[in-house]
Formats: structure tokens, C-alpha cells, sequence
């Protein structure tokens, strides 16, 4: 049974991350495989990547990189993988365009799961402590989001609506109104993104934002996402509330639950796999995530 099961999914690497206050942040693709593997021993069953260029050490479209980190994975295992579509800053500021995002949907051996927010939105994180400035915009247009999501419609990946926003929830309504996806598919879920710039990290945000998402999706499948030292909080509080899924990893978050920063990965999913455990939540194998998400 699969009921009440909690996935667990990590972002190891992000776009922009580096290594900071003893956090070994993984960038090549063995060490995001090497990361991966000691993740999904500890309770993940779904790794989120990016790819890094090898010199540079920014975020990197490279399908071949992105290919090469896939197969790492699943040589050693059965942990699925989801791509990222922002792929991050990848030099001087400037962020990729949509046909390099959309590229990334053409990897082979091809991803698992698959996310999108739909909507722009100012990625501020509290602190300072990430490469994000505070005028870094995420932009996400309409004629984008379109061509993104009937993209992943197409080739059957489950996929994730990162809702940074309450209005993300009106924009994705719209292109479900449009034809564009079945509102009441359940091969998607929506991510509710606390602390990253327009939803706050708070109790009465992620409840409102919460409602109207099962209001607007009722069959949609929910998960939490929090910034800094607020995920384990938030992610806490989505825990209890009944979520379906949380993310933690270094793309977001370096600090454990006593505020210590972390050295890998794993400490941060033990973590949350004890806390699950407390709250009276079975947290899914990657047997059981697939059937949470559909995966034959």
C-alpha cells in the first residue's frame, strides 16, 4: 500500500551552489551519481539534477553532461531521476533561452519525472547565502509554458508545478482551460516554493496556498519546498499536514534541523526520514514512488 507515503526527493547540486560553511557541494557527474547513491540509501527515492560545466563550474545545459550524470545513476541503481528545466545562470548573469531549456527534454537515456513553474517569478533567498542575487528573475512566459508542458504532456513524464506564487496556481488554470493539460490528470503535483522570493516561509502561506491548490486540482498530488534554514520547518509542517512529497539538498538548503550545516547530501535526508518517522509518516521506497507516480 502506498497510501500516506512520503517520497523523498533530493536536489543535490542546483544550478549555482558551491561548497560554503563545510557543505560539499557534488558538481561533476560522479560526484552527483557518488551523492545520489549514498542519498538513496538513506531514504531519497528521487534525485533532482543540474549539470555543471567541467571548467567553469556554472550551470550548464550540456545534454551530453546531463546524459552522462543519468547513466552514472542507473548503473548503480534504480533511484529516479527528474531534470530541472531552469538549468541556472550559466556565466555573466545570463540565463538560458527556451530552446536550451526545452532541449533538455531530449535526453537520452531520458529522465523519469519532469517540473515546471508556471510563472515568472524575483528569486530572493534570506541570507545571501546562495549565488542567487536579489534581482535574478526566473522568467517563465506563457507562450514558454505552452510549448514546455504540452512537451511533457507528450512524452508521458509525470511532472511537477513549482508554485512560487499563488498566482502560479491562476496561470497553470489557464493552460489547463486552454487545452493545454487535463486539470484532473493525476500525473502531475504541485510544489509549493516557501521563502524563495514571493511566497513567504510561513504556516498561513503554505495552508492557503495549499487549499486553493486542492481547490483548483483536486486530484493533484502536493509537495513542500523551503529555502535556508526554513526547509526543515516548512517541510515539517507539509509532513503533518499530509504532503505526498519534500525536497531537500544543497541546491536550497545546507542546514540541519539544529541549524548545523551539513558536510553531504544524505545527513540532510536522514534527517528528514527521522523526523518523518516521528510524525508517524512511512516515507516511500523507490518501488513505492513509482507507483505514487505512475511509472510502469
Amino acid at each position: 500500500m502506498t497510501k500516506n507515503k512520503l517520497v523523498i526527493i533530493v536536489a543535490p547540486t542546483g544550478g549555482n551552489a558551491m561548497d560554503r560553511e563545510g557543505a560539499q557541494v557534488p558538481l561533476s557527474p560522479s560526484e552527483i551519481a557518488a551523492e545520489a547513491l549514498r542519498c538513496r540509501e538513506a531514504g531519497a527515492a528521487v534525485v533532482h539534477i543540474h549539470a555543471r560545466d567541467p571548467v567553469t563550474r556554472q550551470a550548464s545545459g550540456d545534454r551530453a553532461i546531463f546524459s552522462d550524470i543519468i547513466r552514472r545513476i542507473r548503473a548503480q541503481g534504480d533511484m529516479l531521476i527528474q531534470t530541472t528545466t531552469g538549468i541556472g545562470i550559466t556565466g555573466a548573469e545570463v540565463r538560458p533561452g527556451h530552446d536550451e531549456r526545452l532541449g533538455l527534454l531530449s535526453i537520452e537515456p531520458r529522465q523519469d519525472l519532469a517540473t515546471i513553474p508556471p510563472g515568472s517569478w524575483d528569486i530572493w533567498r534570506p541570507g545571501g547565502s546562495t549565488a542567487y542575487k536579489p534581482d535574478a528573475t526566473y522568467h517563465n512566459t506563457p507562450a514558454f509554458l505552452r510549448r514546455n508542458i504540452a512537451a511533457i504532456v507528450e512524452k508521458g513524464l509525470p511532472w511537477e508545478m513549482e508554485i512560487a506564487d499563488t498566482g502560479f496556481l491562476n496561470n497553470a488554470l489557464r493552460l489547463a482551460d486552454e487545452g493545454i493539460f487535463d486539470r484532473n490528470s493525476t500525473t502531475f503535483w504541485l510544489d509549493y516554493c516557501m521563502g524563495f522570493g514571493a511566497m513567504p516561509a510561513t504556516a498561513r502561506h503554505l495552508m492557503f496556498a495549499q487549499e486553493e491548490g486542492r481547490r483548483l486540482f483536486p486530484q493533484a498530488k502536493w509537495a513542500v519546498l523551503a529555502t535556508d534554514r526554513d526547509q526543515f520547518p516548512m517541510n515539517t509542517l507539509g509532513m503533518a499536514m499530509g504532503c505526498d512529497i519534500v525536497r531537500v539538498g544543497f541546491e536550497d538548503n545546507i542546514y540541519l534541523p539544529d541549524g548545523r550545516p551539513a558536510r553531504h547530501n544524505h545527513e540532510l535526508v536522514q534527517a528528514t526520514v527521522q523526523i518523518a518517522k516521528a510524525l508517524g509518516r512511512d516515507v516511500a521506497s523507490v518501488a513505492e514512488a513509482r507507483q505514487i507516480f505512475g511509472i510502469a
